[in-house]
């Protein structure tokens, strides 16, 4: 049944996307759909081929409802001529560079069914970046982005009040595992802090910032993922930086005393648990990422220019594959496929697709975390600043982030991912700090 209602929705796109073109307002409901969408992944994704026992990135052909919306704010925008590029600009080139790159690695797979299903999932967001960026291009609209994540934000943290109520010990809220749930906070939240310090608690928008911020700190923390609680200060410290040095918002040390007295207030409250999460995580875990690692290590060198196989990590790491034996593993590969996974996403990458697709990534994300601080300082006295300012901070703490895990291969953060760097690409395309988004609409 699941299957068939998926397919009345897809074949429904091109009409509800004709309907959503004949009025601006019912464009922005649409993008607002695409965010809750979000919040209802797991109840409203379905995979095709699906193997769910598989230990990948990716465990089938996966469409969401969060998809299909996309799918038809794009088309929408198409329809009522409004839609500007696939291809904004050079990161968005990278990250097809990136996408082309990992295609050889399907010479080596051993299932290339398990590959495409990680092509499937880079070409639909791709469609979601498109999405994004040209929604923000066509409508100037920063004020509905911010908000949409903003609510994100907040209905994440009632999820995992709702679990730690529930007793859960390492609540993961909207996302599938409590390390991606505090990779996605960790790169949302230090941009509503950077919107708390530029408005102000008197201001509407700023009142909006500084919830999210709480909701989306709160529930980085209560996650007690240890690279996520580790890269806590880096975001908001660089975000905090760029505020006080760049753009120097006035009374902002008024406005960072009382949240940094809460943050701390609220730390102290969790320092037990946390210092228990530190000190009594198991050896063994540790171990098995060094395995892990030095196997992903030994597949670079055999593989160095196409890898093992994108999407493979799960095959190769079994038996009869001599890594298995490097790991300690002792069990043939089955249908289980229970081995982990190895927790890095920048090895992972290498590991499976090789060398080049990795320069690819990284200058993907370099290129981004660039821009970032070029429009730092573009913008300064402009009321986007902060945008870039915060993103500069949660990208960072991301990408070091992801050095201890690989995460950002998950869709959820994924697509979180790709919405901010379209919104870094919209920005990218003013030329001086008095163009774009109309700022007085952040105050409406």
């Amino acid at each position: 049944m699941k299957y068939l209602l998926f397919a009345v929705a897809a074949l429904g796109v091109p009409p509800f996307a004709w309907v959503l073109s004949m009025n601006r307002r019912w464009l922005r409901w649409a993008f607002v759909g695409v965010v809750a969408a979000l919040c209802l992944y797991n109840a409203t994704s379905i995979n095709f081929f699906s193997h769910e026992s598989y230990r990948g990135s990716a465990r089938g052909m996966e469409v969401s409802l969060a998809h299909l919306m996309a799918l038809s704010l794009v088309c929408a925008l198409i329809f009522s001529r409004r839609f500007k590029r696939w291809l904004p600009d050079a990161g968005a080139k990278l990250f097809v560079l990136h996408l082309l790159l990992c295609l050889p690695s399907l010479t080596a797979a051993e299932n290339v069914l398990f590959g495409f299903f990680e092509v499937w999932k880079m070409t639909l967001a791709l469609v979601f970046f498109a999405a994004v960026y040209n929604y923000l291009r066509a409508t100037d609209d920063v004020r509905t982005v911010v908000r949409a994540l903003a609510a994100f934000a907040v209905v994440n943290l009632v999820v995992v009040a709702k679990e730690h109520v529930s007793g859960v010990w390492q609540p993961h809220g909207l996302f599938p595992h409590q390390n991606s749930m505090a990779v996605a906070m960790n790169m949302l939240g230090p941009v509503f802090f950077a919107g708390y310090l530029a408005f102000g608690p008197r201001n509407r928008f700023g009142r909006l910032c500084t919830l999210a911020c709480v909701c989306a700190a709160g529930a980085a923390a209560r996650s007690y993922s240890r690279m996520g609680l580790a890269m806590m200060p880096l975001g908001y410290g660089i975000a905090y930086a760029l505020c006080v040095v760049k753009a120097r918002p006035k009374h902002w040390l008024a406005r960072s005393i009382p949240l940094f007295l809460a943050g701390a207030v609220a730390f102290a409250a969790m320092a037990p648990r946390i210092a228990e999460r530190f000190g009594e995580a198991p050896e063994a875990s540790a171990n098995t990422r060094v395995e892990l690692a030095r196997c992903a290590w030994e597949m670079i060198k055999d593989e160095p220019l196409r890898g093992v196989g994108l999407n493979n990590w799960g095959i190769k790491i079994n038996e009869p594959y001599e890594y298995a034996e490097l790991a300690g593993r002792e069990t043939g590969r089955g249908e289980g496929f229970e081995d982990g996974i190895v927790e890095t996403v920048y090895l992972l990458d290498a590991a499976e697709c090789g060398v080049p697709a990795l320069l690819a990534l990284l200058a993907w994300f370099a290129w981004y975390w660039i821009e970032c601080f070029r429009l730092a300082g573009r913008l300064k006295g402009s009321q986007l600043f902060f945008l870039p300012a915060g993103l500069c901070g949660g990208l960072a703490a991301v990408y070091v982030q992801s050095c201890f895990e690989w995460v950002l291969r998950q869709p959820m953060d994924l697509f979180c991912l790709l919405m901010c760097f379209a919104v870094v690409s919209y920005l990218g395309t003013w030329r001086d700090a008095g163009e774009g988004a109309k700022p007085e609409r952040l105050r409406s």
